[in-house]
């Protein structure tokens, strides 16, 4: 039941070359730069990474794209402010991009948690998102069929966890967390606090212990993330 590890290195332990990895975050806020940076130091290649916005905001994951450690992106938003690294990379055809609507992505991913087959969605269709996906009318309006996307770790950023792994998080810090941790084999939780186990009040628990597996400590930045 303890799922509390010692150190970012041994959270990640177990993460191999080609892995398909989810990242949390919306920039900087929920992103777990501790275990993105356990990840790079891990010398792991070939990733296929799962993140909303391609490392926008954050050192961490760009160092990761930078080292040419990734293979392909399934992301929203691919360029924005201060995001370099991945447009440099694609523009020179050495980073492959899955481009994905953020409503279709949070749901792609929340199906995979939730053991959905697929589901129609009115959004991209007719633009070259939607080419090569079935196509279905639902009261005479076309939608297009989306698939589960699940993720062999998922590595997400909490506030506070108890050593069960029962999770919450912090205003925007919530984000993709909860249904990335969901959606993968195995969840590895950054947190800024650990509290004893009865503290978190049930009634506010965000991500359940049952979908977390390790949990690593990060204090330091515990009220700014």
């Amino acid at each position: 039941m303890d799922k509390v590890v010692r150190s970012a290195a041994e959270a990640v332990n177990g993460i191999g070359d080609g892995a398909t990895v989810m990242i949390s975050g919306f920039g900087p806020p929920g992103q777990p730069d501790l275990l993105i940076e356990a990840l790079y130091e891990t010398g792991v290649t070939d990733l296929t990474v799962i993140n909303n916005n391609a490392g926008a905001g954050g050192d961490a994951i760009a160092r990761l794209f930078a080292a040419k450690r990734v293979r392909k992106v399934v992301c929203s938003f691919p360029k924005a402010i201060g995001s370099t690294v991945f447009d440099e990379l694609y523009l020179a055809g050495e980073i492959e991009l899955e481009l994905v609507p953020q409503g279709t992505l949070a749901e792609r991913i929340r199906a995979a948690g939730a053991g959905v087959a697929g589901f129609y969605t009115p959004t991209g269709y007719g633009t070259e998102l939607a080419e090569g996906k079935e196509v279905r009318e639902f009261g005479g309006r076309p939608c297009v069929l989306e698939l589960p996307l699940a993720a062999d770790f998922a590595l997400v950023r909490a506030h506070r966890a108890d050593r069960y792994g029962n999770l919450v998080f912090r205003k925007t810090g919530r984000n993709f967390g909860p249904l990335m941790a969901a959606a993968a084999d195995i969840t590895i939780a950054e947190v800024g606090a650990l509290v004893p186990v009865g503290e978190i009040d049930p009634e506010v628990v965000v991500t359940p212990g049952i979908y977390v597996d390790r949990v690593v400590v990060d204090a330091g930045t515990e009220e700014q993330r």
